[in-house]
């Protein structure tokens, strides 16, 4: 099923999972392309929890989730990869990447994260719990894959024609190592420079050790809407979840507190554009000035898509009540009661997704 307006379209987005456990068929994993471009031309894999076998059970239910016109097999739209982009490296996030190695087809397939990540990938591909079939050798064709670390600045990393992205480290979490990075990523089509927004497992910023998103938000707000109209972010909880059991997680009122967070930036973005060139007269001082007026985030969010990710089910039996319809309901209702103006949307296994 396709989401979306055909006269912005920038990408063809196609949820192989969503989820974020304890199902191991539904894990995250999004199959991407310019849609300019045809799958054949060259596909970014952002995240890989599941991977060719949930994909091909997918492709039983709907043949046709890539393209109306034509039917691909698992292991075809797989062969067209051409490179992973992954968040963190937590099993969720890389475990099809991992089991599938030895048996993905095409040429070899670089994985672009943040250099952190690829060190903790480099403990998996040690023949010891998995064979090594990773390399840091641009040289060493013998591999199936290529670590190739990410700047993680203000530059935009290529990943395939006309396709870039630029990364954010952002908290999820801390362990007795400190604090544990995942990413977010603004994912951009060069010759337009539309993009989208991609968020790793994310902890609210109000709990955080290390609280980083809002840099997110600083650099998002000057787009919204008119160059990124789409946004991925994980709630991993639903509403009833206390603060001490997140792990590094959100749920519905932080999402929210983290909308608002960006909601806040893009108005300020707007008055700043709105404000007077010319030079500020100048004012008497006071000894008690006044606090500035609270800002006002009615509606600063109309025009953008907030696609919910990463809800973790509680495979208690209930198929017809799972976390994610509860989840999006309650975040659906905040955001309503805040006035921000985004669309709150799921992100389901089997959709098509147009940006």
């Amino acid at each position: 099923m396709s989401h979306g307006v055909e006269s912005s379209v920038g990408f063809d987005l196609v949820c192989v999972g969503d989820g974020g456990g304890p199902d191991e068929t539904n894990l995250s994993a999004y199959l991407l392309k310019p849609s300019a471009a045809a799958w054949e031309d060259g596909v970014i894999a952002l995240e890989a929890g599941s991977g060719q076998g949930a994909l091909q059970k997918l492709l039983r239910h709907d043949p046709h989730i890539f393209d109306e016109t034509k039917r691909y097999s698992a292991s075809e739209i797989y062969s067209f990869v051409r490179c992973f982009l992954i968040t963190h490296a937590h099993l969720d996030h890389i475990q099809s990447l991992v089991i599938s190695a030895g048996s993905l087809t095409g040429p070899r397939k670089r994985i672009h994260s943040a250099r952190q990540t690829l060190e903790d990938l480099e403990s998996v591909f040690s023949d010891r719990i998995w064979p090594n079939l990773a390399s840091w050798d641009e040289e060493d064709d013998e591999h199936k894959l290529l670590y190739t670390a990410l700047a993680m600045n203000d530059t935009y990393d290529t990943l395939i024609p006309n396709v870039s992205v630029r990364g954010f480290p952002v908290s999820h979490g801390h362990n007795d190592r400190g604090n544990y990075d995942s990413a977010a990523f603004f994912i951009r089509y060069d010759p337009t420079g539309h993009e989208f927004l991609f968020f790793g497992d994310l902890e609210p910023d109000a709990l955080s050790l290390a609280p980083r998103t809002i840099h997110v938000w600083r650099a998002a707000a000057p787009k919204i809407p008119t160059s990124l109209a789409t946004i991925f972010i994980e709630c991993s909880w639903p509403s009833t979840r206390s603060d001490d059991a997140l792990y590094g997680h959100l749920k519905p009122e932080y999402l929210v507190k983290e909308l608002e967070a960006l909601a806040t930036e893009v108005v300020k973005v707007r008055n700043a554009a709105q404000s007077s060139p010319t030079r500020p007269v100048r004012k008497k001082q006071r000894l008690n000035p006044a606090p500035p007026p609270p800002i006002d985030v009615r509606g600063a969010l109309a025009g953008l898509r907030v696609f919910v990710i990463h809800c973790k089910d509680t495979l208690d039996g209930a198929p017809d009540r799972p976390n994610q319809t509860l989840i999006l309901e309650q975040i659906k209702a905040l955001v309503e009661e805040k006035g921000l103006g985004a669309e709150i949307l799921a992100a389901r296994q089997g959709m098509h997704i147009q940006i």
